[in-house]
């Protein structure tokens, strides 16, 4: 019996036995009841606003300790994703290994083998390695620790109830959606027809693509939503940039400006970005709203951070349309093919259309969803083909996100409501970085004596922030999703990092500082 099958029959035994006692505690119901809530409503802590921070925490341990469980794995979570280059080195050491193995016809003790002795095409070790080295895939590797350890310590019913009741997988589900539709060859063509007219004002060279794309990207995802923008953006920087091989520094400075200016990009309408969808209804905020308070000084910073890299990096342009002069394999200029019938494209757009204007509504765009494949399938002549794995990981990462966040309330919201306005501004920056942003508002809703001034704070820091990490925006998935093959081991987080830092000081000075 092969390896393989030794330990997936090992893996399945174990999980049977372990579905026992759950099985058990469905039903009756859980351990406790499904009339119990979880997780705790914030304002049934009874707690002073007034207490100090660390009391507070500690009140909101002992009332339930399960508190400081979920944000211990959701710290681990974080962790691992700064683990994940490393991991996937492994990965590739494994599969090395299994390689030289194959070619000497050499069969080690430790080298997978099948019923026949031979060493098999595939390192199991080392896909396993791959899977946990994939940042889409480490909060949903963690969020079933956390649904393990809340059936231990809750029941159940408890994690049926918080599935169904508390977590919102809309977000996720439209990401998956809009990805896979703004990725066509219909969609892309015209796109990158519209970045081409622009960019031809400056003789279509590169540094001429990569203005347009990382300026009017952006801007238009206050319109067609920062997930489709970024899905675009991302796949245009891909062909139009980085398959011209950037320097390190200047790949990781690009991708870092732009998750930077997608995060804020979004902030000229009140339905586009992820962050300000969660506060547009609660507080009143409206597309002019947005665009007196948000959107000119979002698009202030575009321009000022954008131009700093470009005139940083501008000798680097040179040098890269000198390679693309001399090696003709590099022509990004070249055309992807047969055109798309005018028809096409306008469908395949109203579709996006119609899964924006439902956005809020599952059941409609996903319906939608099933006729965009149909028709897809029946115009396949002039269709490239649909790759869904990449909007799948990107929508398995934000359900993993979603999951654990629902759980961090309990020590962020005693946060926000204890800074003032710059305090607040920057507290609400740096959060982001190590949860989504959309949650970081959503709690801030939940504060009833929030001022006008620090409503703006808190929104303006979160956007600020969404480009820090790759958890701190929705779209970021999407745009790392696309873009990691140009970086060896994969984007490194503290090369992301430190690639957005000096467009989020930008941000943060346009939001601060003007009007």
């Amino acid at each position: 019996m092969c390896v393989q099958s030794k330990l997936l029959r090992s893996v399945l035994l174990v999980l049977a036995m372990s579905a026992l006692p759950l099985l058990g505690v469905a039903a009756s119901g859980g351990a406790h009841g499904p009339e119990i809530e979880f997780p705790q409503g914030l304002e049934s802590y009874s707690d002073s606003v007034d207490s100090p921070l660390l009391d507070t925490l500690k009140g909101r341990i002992a009332a339930e300790p399960f508190n400081l469980v979920a944000t211990v794995i959701f710290l681990l979570a974080i962790i691992h994703t700064f683990l994940t280059a490393r991991i996937r080195h492994m990965a590739h050491e494994v599969e090395d290994k299994h390689a030289a193995a194959l070619k000497l016809r050499y069969r080690k003790p430790e080298t997978d083998t099948n019923e026949d002795g031979a060493p098999d095409e595939v390192s199991f070790k080392g896909q396993i390695l791959h899977f946990l080295g994939e940042v889409e895939a480490v909060f949903g590797i963690w969020a079933i620790v956390l649904m393990v350890a809340l059936t231990m310590a809750k029941g159940w019913g408890t994690v049926i109830g918080y599935i169904d009741d508390k977590v919102n997988y809309t977000e996720p589900m439209f990401v998956v959606v809009i990805m896979a539709m703004a990725s066509s060859r219909p969609v892309l063509r015209f796109a990158r027809q519209l970045m081409a007219s622009i960019a031809s004002l400056g003789k279509q060279s590169i540094a001429a693509w990569w203005l347009s794309i990382l300026i009017v990207g952006p801007v238009l995802g206050s319109f067609i939503t920062e997930p489709a923008a970024m899905t675009i953006s991302a796949l245009l920087l891909a062909r139009q940039f980085y398959e011209l091989k950037p320097s390190p520094r200047f790949a990781y400075a690009t991708i870092g400006l732009l998750f930077v200016n997608i995060s804020v990009g979004g902030t000229f309408t009140h339905f586009a970005a992820p962050p300000v969808l969660m506060v547009a209804g609660p507080w009143g905020w409206d597309m002019a709203f947005m665009f007196t308070h948000f959107g000119w000084k979002a698009l202030i910073g575009i321009l000022i951070a954008t131009s700093i890299y470009f005139l940083i990096f501008r000798k680097e342009f040179a040098s890269m349309e000198a390679r693309l002069e001399t090696d003709p394999t590099m022509d990004s200029k070249a055309s992807d093919g047969v055109g798309v019938p005018v028809w096409i494209t306008f469908v395949q757009l109203l579709f996006m259309a119609w899964t924006v204007f439902v956005a809020h509504h599952p059941a409609m765009f996903v319906g939608g969803f099933l006729f965009f494949l149909a028709f897809a399938q029946a115009t396949a002549h002039h269709q490239a083909k649909i790759d869904l794995k990449p909007p799948l990981l990107v929508g398995f990462f934000l359900a993993g996100l979603v999951t654990h966040g629902g759980l961090q309330g309990w020590w962020i919201e005693p946060v926000l409501t204890r800074l003032t306005e710059i305090p607040l501004f920057i507290g609400a920056t740096g959060l982001t970085a190590v949860n989504d942003n959309a949650a970081i508002t959503y709690l801030a809703t939940l504060v009833p004596t929030f001022t006008d001034e620090l409503k703006y704070a808190v929104v303006a820091g979160a956007v600020t922030g969404g480009g820090l990490t790759v958890i701190a925006n929705a779209p970021n998935p999407a745009g790392q999703s696309i873009l990691q093959r140009f970086f060896p081991d994969g984007v490194s987080p503290l090369g992301l990092l430190a690639g957005a830092l000096l467009p989020t000081l930008v941000m943060s000075g346009c939001f601060m500082l003007l009007g």
